[in-house]
């Protein structure tokens, strides 16, 4: 098994604001997808949907300020059984996220775009946090011809 892993830090003291950019749904449609619905409680089912295509992920941990972890049930095969998982820490005046999408299988190509688009949505996540506005699906950064 392979995993995806990014850091990045938000300039902000508290990580409140992250953990409600990842944990409800304008949040996340602030800076994922603006296609983003369902139930954002534990055991719900989150919806995101792309030009490209969707995922569906199951909320399996909501630890305020502190941790988001999904696990993807619908979508690409590559995706389907892996987790999503967001760790907050404190860090002075910065609030840091460890992503780590986990689980893939292989190496395959799609890992490889799916790892930077990952990075330019973190990015659109510390954008929002620190400016009040993302870029969102549709409006996303294009990596390649695949989206």
């Amino acid at each position: 098994m392979v995993d995806i892993l990014h850091r990045i830090a938000t300039a902000t003291s508290s990580p409140d604001a992250v953990y409600q950019a990842l944990s409800t749904r304008d949040g996340l449609a602030a800076w994922w997808t603006t296609e983003t619905t369902g139930d954002t409680e534990v055991g719900g089912v989150l919806q995101f949907r792309f030009d490209a295509g969707g995922f569906d992920m199951k909320v399996v941990e909501l630890v305020p300020s502190v941790r988001v972890l999904w696990e993807v049930i619908d979508g690409p095969e590559e995706w389907v059984g892996t987790t999503v998982n967001f760790d907050l820490t404190q860090d002075g005046d910065w609030t840091v996220v460890n992503f780590t999408h986990a689980g893939w299988k292989e190496p395959v190509e799609f890992m490889h775009h799916c790892s930077t688009k990952w990075a330019t949505f973190l990015l659109s996540m510390k954008a929002l946090v620190e400016t009040g506005k993302g870029t969102p699906a549709p409006d996303d950064v294009k990596v390649s011809n695949w989206h």
